[in-house]
């Protein structure tokens, strides 16, 4: 692909743009949702330097016609940016050098141990960004068989608060039945340096007892899921860490709609325009670029069962998501409202 892309993430996230350094992961986790869309084994270099100037001077795609600020980047949508081939390719190396230079400010998703290495630090210190490291509990080490152990994960934390803006913990994909334990962790968390915790939990894609449908996914029940989010915020507040659920049906128990937790840092401006602000009682905020008729591509994939991508294109951004948020079908499967809810 020639550019960041923004695909259906777009009606709810708050950073839809995802750039990706590598197609494919060799961090093998077992429950990893890219599996269902290509050969996490089969992994090559994806998006180049070139794509990435691109982007940051201002090119956009048709995926991406509807935002001209500098968007924070979510790198790592798809695949890990510093899983072990990175020492081989240095694409995201390369990548963080013109981050570095160019000061665009971006968040980055990883459990590999190379970001924290010195010559990934010493590049990492002069960017602009906000780290999010996923680990949820040791048990996991068997799903993610490629991976560094959670110890290990644990041990470089320090490196990364200190040479980024924020360091978010990615509580995801939570298992019903963990929250002691992830409780266990928070103080640590918090000695390390982290910012915030971010909790998503697990979905499946085929049925299993005791999961509810929610859209395209087979997910746990959403009280069964208040109850244990709500006794692991309760403990992030306790130690001082920020607390954020990345789970569309308890978006609003987080300190903010953005569940990436980078609200407040300074120069970074997230999307605002889109239907998670709804759960939040906020408005949708929508900027003067998206009312001008062409900004709708981003929505092609999304609505051309629905509404025809030929109409899409044609529009704003902001009709579209207008005629998406009073979508009934559209936010059911969303899971922003309960299916049975006249």
């Amino acid at each position: 692909s020639e550019m960041p892309r923004c695909g259906s993430q777009i009606i709810l996230c708050d950073l839809p743009i995802r750039f990706d350094t590598y197609v494919g992961c060799s961090h093998g986790c077992t429950y990893c949702f890219a599996r269902k869309k290509q050969d996490i084994n089969a992994i090559k270099p994806n998006e180049s330097v070139a794509t990435l100037e691109r982007f940051i001077n201002g090119k956009r795609s048709k995926e991406t016609e509807w935002c001209d600020w500098n968007i924070p980047l979510h790198w790592g949508g798809m695949s890990d940016p510093f899983q072990p081939l990175e020492a081989h390719y240095k694409r995201s190396y390369d990548c963080l050098k013109v981050f570095a230079k160019t000061g665009y400010p971006f968040a980055f998703s990883t459990k590999g141990k190379i970001i924290a290495t010195p010559e990934y630090l010493s590049v990492l210190k002069d960017c602009n960004a906000v780290s999010q490291v996923s680990m949820v509990s040791p048990r996991y080490d068997k799903l993610e068989p490629g991976a560094p152990t959670f110890d290990e994960r644990m041990r470089f934390l320090p490196k990364l608060a200190e040479n980024t803006k924020r360091l978010i913990i990615r509580i995801s994909p939570y298992a019903v039945g963990l929250a002691d334990e992830v409780c266990g962790h928070l103080q640590d968390y918090k000695d390390a340096g982290v910012f915030g915790i971010e909790v998503e939990a697990m979905k499946r894609t085929s049925k299993k007892p005791g999961l509810v449908k929610v859209g395209g996914d087979w997910c746990y029940p959403v009280e069964v899921l208040r109850k244990e989010f709500s006794q692991i915020r309760e403990k992030a507040k306790e130690v001082g860490l920020a607390f954020y659920s990345g789970e569309n049906r308890l978006r609003a128990m987080g300190d903010d709609s953005c569940c990436c937790g980078v609200t407040g840092v300074p120069g970074f401006k997230p999307n605002r325009a889109n239907l998670n602000r709804l759960v939040f009682g906020k408005e949708i905020e929508y900027t003067s670029h998206m009312k001008q008729p062409g900004t709708g591509g981003t929505f092609d994939a999304l609505t051309q069962k629905t509404l025809g991508s030929r109409f899409v294109r044609n529009e704003s951004y902001e009709t579209v998501m207008d005629i998406s948020s009073r979508s009934k079908t559209h936010l059911i499967a969303m899971g922003l409202l309960a299916e049975d809810t006249e």
